[in-house]
């Protein structure tokens, strides 16, 4: 196959715009400018790698999501990085050619593609609840599975089970480290996932020939290491004990803290405050919408996505949400009674040091 080079300039990139596309690419990856020439050579002398994507239960969000990365564009990861050989929910050919593709490659690249699942499989009823090919999906993706390199779930469906699996979970609904148990997983949940996220996920282990450091979840931790809480803009206002109270309320409007609101920032670890959606433009709590949790296993059965979390500390262990406010005014009073303090002394020494200047004349 062609290497990733070699696609870019049959389609007319200059050496120019291919290195400025290295260094952007280890930019979204917060790689610094000493892995661009790690990433330039990789896309120099490594062939495009075959990625089969497969959909189960799920609403095809996450294609949604993928299509409108800008950093990569969608595009350029599609036609110059990877080779898209099976999705059919995109791809041209149906029915018994689509199928006849989807061997070809599995027979030919055994052991060295990329398997990419969105949505899961259902267990129940032998798996009748999802049938793609006139076969169960459970099915499809075990066989695809088999000679795989490694696999990719997409989104809160394939991570967690999402909505599908929430109780009572009629058809059993299953995540796909669930079904599959002797392949490497990356799990890149969301519902959906941010754009950005999905293609620098590819990008990486098509340039590096290696998972992503992962979490304890099995999550990028580059994308999932932080809580969303901890860098929101309206993280100050959380710490102050500025809080909106009531939809459209005085704190609404002046930006304050969703955390009363329902908003599970504190206890949701993804990189929608940062990297953000629709190419950085804003994320749901910049919209005036709290998190909802969409990338921890369980959100969906969490009760309402307006119940407040219970306990979230701030100063402190011994301290919550509740309060924080009152904290961060005794610690205000005491900073201003410190200050005064501090300005009375030196008021006192001052007056001290001339009235010892206006003896000392005197004398003279």
């Amino acid at each position: 196959m062609e290497t990733f080079y070699e696609v870019m300039r049959r389609q007319g990139i200059t050496r120019r715009s291919f290195l400025k596309f290295c260094s952007l690419t280890a930019a979204s990856l917060g790689l610094g400018p000493a892995f661009v020439p790690k990433i330039v050579h990789a896309m120099e002398t490594k062939p495009r790698t075959p990625v089969l994507w497969l959909h189960g239960l799920e609403c095809t969000c996450c294609s949604e999501s993928f299509i409108r990365s800008a950093h990569p564009l969608a595009k350029d990861v599609v036609l110059s990085m990877i080779s898209l050989d099976y999705d059919d929910t995109i791809m041209a050919a149906s029915g018994h050619q689509a199928e006849a593709i989807l061997d070809e490659i599995i027979a030919k690249y055994k052991g060295n593609y990329i398997l990419a699942v969105e949505g899961n499989p259902p267990l129940n009823q032998d798996g009748m609840s999802c049938i793609v090919g006139g076969k169960p999906f459970v099915e499809k993706l075990k066989y695809v599975a088999k000679d795989c390199k490694a696999i990719i779930s997409w989104g809160s469906c394939a991570s967690w089970g999402c909505v599908q699996s929430a109780a009572p979970n009629p058809t059993q609904a299953t995540p796909v480290h669930k079904v599959i148990f002797d392949k490497p997983i990356v799990k890149v949940p969301g519902c959906p996932p941010i754009a950005e996220v999905m293609t620098a996920v590819i990008t990486y282990m098509l340039t590096f020939d290696r998972l992503p450091e992962l979490d304890r979840m099995g999550r990028p931790r580059m994308f999932y290491g932080q809580r969303i809480h901890d860098k929101c803009y309206r993280r100050p206002h959380f710490d102050g004990g500025q809080f909106v109270e009531n939809w459209d309320d005085e704190g609404a409007r002046r930006g304050y803290c969703l955390y009363k609101m329902g908003c599970k920032g504190p206890t949701t670890y993804n990189a929608c405050s940062t990297v953000r959606w629709n190419d950085g433009v804003s994320f749901p709590i910049q919209s005036g919408h709290g998190c909802i949790g969409c990338s921890e296993e369980g959100f969906w059965d969490k009760g309402s996505f307006y119940d407040r979390l219970s306990t979230v500390h701030g100063f402190g262990v011994e301290a919550n949400a509740d309060r924080i406010g009152t904290v961060a005014i005794g610690i205000a009073g005491a900073v201003v009674a410190a200050h005064a303090a501090v300005s009375a002394i030196k008021h006192m020494q001052n007056k001290k040091t001339q009235a010892e200047r206006q003896q000392a004349m005197l004398k003279e």
